[in-house]
């Protein structure tokens, strides 16, 4: 299963909208009580489960078309793509 997305501006907004509103939904609290814990779905969503799979999948994102796996006889290790 992959994280990245199909480039680093989209990704990079996926993240604005996960963090906007995981602060929104605990800054609001006093404004408008629990309702505002509804924002959380949001969150998920545009990190795609948690925070944790947001930054793999940048990482995913900008190493993409970079780096390359390389498999011979059983092992195999990463290299830089020619």
């Amino acid at each position: 299963m992959t994280f990245a997305s199909t480039s680093v501006p989209r990704h990079l907004l996926r993240g604005a909208i996960g963090f906007g509103s995981l602060i929104a939904a605990f800054a609001l609290i006093p404004v408008v009580g629990a309702w505002s814990l509804l924002l959380l779905p949001v969150t998920f969503l545009a990190f795609r489960g948690c925070p944790t799979c947001w930054v793999i999948g940048l990482l995913e994102t900008i190493s993409r078309g970079k780096l390359q796996r390389e498999c011979v006889d059983g092992v195999c290790k990463l290299t830089t793509a020619s």
